[in-house]
């Protein structure tokens, strides 16, 4: 029987510390592992089996096809079904880590990620969205998440000043109020 060709191309992303302890992990497949218990028992097996490679590799792990890659304490990790083609895979792992070596400024290790995870979900999400591949040019990523953090401090400024502007009109009723008495 041959599959559908399906959009759903990644089930997970994870980004795993050198004991194997979770950073971030996002599973776009809820009826993969459904319980975080299931998720952290099936990245400790995938630890295992991975954290002793040098290089970047691929791995099959529970009927998974599981791309990754090492960095100085962190290891980063695509997932997709058996049938998953690893090149794609492999542009979404690539992307993913060159994209957070440009936020990081190169310093791509355990306390510089936990300092910037806001961006590093940013980054995740450009990348991937419910599964579906959005984005593999590592450029188009930095360009994205940098409008998006544009666009949400506008949004914060602009919501300042209308709380201050309607603080400040309430001031001068109060004001006016009282001038009256």
């Amino acid at each position: 029987s041959t599959l559908e060709p399906s959009l759903y191309t990644v089930k997970a992303v994870f980004i795993l510390d050198n004991d194997g302890n979770r950073l971030l992990s996002k599973y776009y497949d809820k009826e993969l592992y459904p319980s975080m218990k299931e998720q952290k028992n099936f990245e400790k097996n995938v630890f295992n089996k991975t954290h002793k490679a040098d290089t970047d590799e691929i791995a099959f792990v529970e009927g998974m096809t599981i791309v990754y890659k090492c960095s100085i304490d962190l290891f980063f990790y695509v997932v997709g079904s058996s049938q998953e083609n690893e090149l794609m895979l492999m542009a979404v792992l690539n992307c993913l880590f060159e994209s957070l070596g440009q936020i990081l400024r190169k310093n791509v290790e355990r306390r510089c990620l936990l300092d910037n995870m806001d961006g590093v979900f940013l980054v995740v999400d450009e990348i991937i969205d419910g599964g579906v591949i959005l984005e593999s040019d590592p450029q188009q990523v930095i360009q994205k998440v940098n409008y998006r953090v544009r666009h949400l401090q506008s949004r914060t400024v602009s919501t300042v000043w209308m709380n201050t502007d309607s603080d400040m009109s309430t001031i001068l009723k109060d004001t006016d109020d009282y001038r009256k008495l």
